[in-house]
C-alpha cells in the first residue's frame, strides 16, 4: 500500500499545474483589460494639437452612435467605438443634443460630450443693413450661406399673411420696407424664412399703435408712412437731421409740390436693371410724378419712421446734403441754389 505521503506527492504535480494555467488566465486577463483600457484611455484623448474649429450639425434625434460616426468621419475623434463607450460609461445617452456646434480635434472626448450635453451650440449673427433694398437683403444672406432658393423662397411674403406688420402692405407687392434692419442669431439649423420672419417681427414692433395715429396725423396711412420713411433713410444719415427733412418732403406733399427726391429715382433705375441714376424716367422718378412713389425704396430704421411721424416745427422747403456731412436747409430755391454751390460739389455732381 502506498502511503498518504506518496499519493500527496503523485498528485501535487497536476495541481501545480491547473494553478499554473488559472494564473496564467487570470494574468492574460488583468493583461488584456490593460490593454483595452489604455487603448480606449488614449483614444479619448485629443486627435491633434491646435486644431481648427469647424461647425457641426448635430441632427435632431441622432443616436450616440450616429453621433460617434459623425465626429470620427469629420476626423474630430480618434474613435467612435470609445466616443460611445465613454458617453454610456458617463450615462449620458440622454444628455446628448441636436444644435450647430463648433468643435475641434484639439478637444477630447470629455471636453466635446460635454459641450453636446450642455447644448453648447454655436451662433452666428446674420446682419440686415439700414437702408438696404430688398435685392441687398438678399444678395446678404445668400453671402451669409443661405442658398439663393431658400432665400427666393424666404421672401414671398404670402407666407407671412397675418403677420400684423403686413396689414397695411398692398396685396401683391414684396416685402420692400418692412424688413427691419438688426442683426439676428443662426445656428446650423436656422432657415432663410426664420431670418426674415424675425425681421418682419422685429419691424411690428417699430410700427406702435403710436406711430401709426401720428403718420395718421399727418395724413399718411400706415404703409405711406414706411415709404415716406425709407425716403427720408436713403436722402439722410444724419439722425438729427431726419425730423427736418421729413417735415420737407411733408410740406412738399401738402402744398402738391413733387417730391424731387434723388433716392426715389435711383431705386427706379436699379429696378429696372440701369446704372442708377437721378434722371431715370419710371413711376419712381419723383421729378416727373407728383406724390409718393408707390413703394418703399429701402428699409428704414427706427430714427427714420420717428421723423415721419414727429416732424420737426420748421418751415423749409429745400435741403442739400454737403460734402461736409452737414444738411443745409432753405427756404427758396435761390437759397437752395446758392447752398448746393458752396457746400456740395462732389455729391452732387
Amino acid at each position: 500500500m502506498y502511503s498518504l505521503d506518496k499519493r500527496y506527492k503523485r498528485r501535487k504535480p497536476w495541481l501545480k499545474r491547473v494553478i499554473l494555467a488559472v494564473g496564467g488566465l487570470v494574468l492574460l486577463l488583468v493583461i488584456a483589460t490593460l490593454a483595452i483600457w489604455f487603448y480606449y484611455d488614449s483614444n479619448l484623448k485629443p486627435l491633434q494639437a491646435n486644431a481648427t474649429a469647424q461647425t457641426v450639425v448635430i441632427a435632431s434625434g441622432s443616436s450616440p452612435r450616429e453621433i460617434a460616426n459623425q465626429l470620427h468621419n469629420a476626423h474630430l475623434i480618434r474613435s467612435a467605438w470609445a466616443f460611445e463607450a465613454y458617453v454610456r460609461h458617463a450615462g449620458a445617452q440622454e444628455d446628448l443634443q441636436a444644435g450647430s456646434y463648433s468643435l475641434s480635434a484639439s478637444q477630447s472626448v470629455q471636453d466635446i460630450v460635454s459641450q453636446l450635453s450642455h447644448g453648447k451650440v454655436t451662433t452666428k449673427l446674420v446682419t440686415i443693413l439700414p437702408g438696404q433694398r430688398i435685392d441687398q437683403v438678399r444678395q446678404a444672406l445668400i453671402n451669409d450661406g443661405f442658398s439663393e432658393g431658400d432665400v427666393d423662397a424666404a421672401l414671398q411674403p404670402a407666407q407671412y399673411e397675418g403677420n400684423a406688420a403686413l396689414v397695411d402692405k398692398p396685396v401683391g407687392n414684396s416685402l420692400e420696407g418692412y424688413l427691419y434692419p438688426d442683426s439676428f442669431q443662426r445656428t446650423g439649423t436656422t432657415t432663410a424664412s426664420q431670418i426674415i420672419q424675425e425681421s418682419i417681427n422685429e419691424m411690428q414692433s417699430h410700427l406702435t399703435p403710436d406711430i401709426r395715429a401720428a403718420f395718421a396725423k399727418e395724413g399718411l396711412s400706415t404703409y405711406q408712412g414706411i415709404i415716406l420713411a425709407s425716403i427720408v433713410e436713403k436722402e439722410v444719415s444724419n439722425t438729427g437731421d431726419k425730423a427736418q427733412v421729413a417735415q420737407v418732403f411733408l410740406k412738399r406733399l401738402s402744398i402738391g409740390m413733387p417730391l424731387q427726391s434723388d433716392a426715389t429715382t435711383t431705386y427706379g433705375a436699379v429696378l429696372a436693371g440701369q446704372k442708377p441714376t437721378a434722371t431715370f424716367p419710371s413711376v419712381y422718378n419723383t421729378y416727373q410724378n407728383a406724390g409718393l412713389p408707390p413703394t418703399p425704396v429701402s428699409n428704414v430704421s427706427d430714427s427714420s419712421l420717428q421723423a415721419v411721424a414727429h416732424p420737426s416745427n420748421t418751415d423749409w422747403l429745400y435741403f442739400v446734403a454737403g460734402d461736409d456731412g452737414v444738411t443745409h436747409f432753405s427756404h427758396t430755391i435761390e437759397e437752395h441754389q446758392q447752398l448746393t454751390q458752396q457746400y456740395c460739389h462732389k455729391l452732387c455732381q
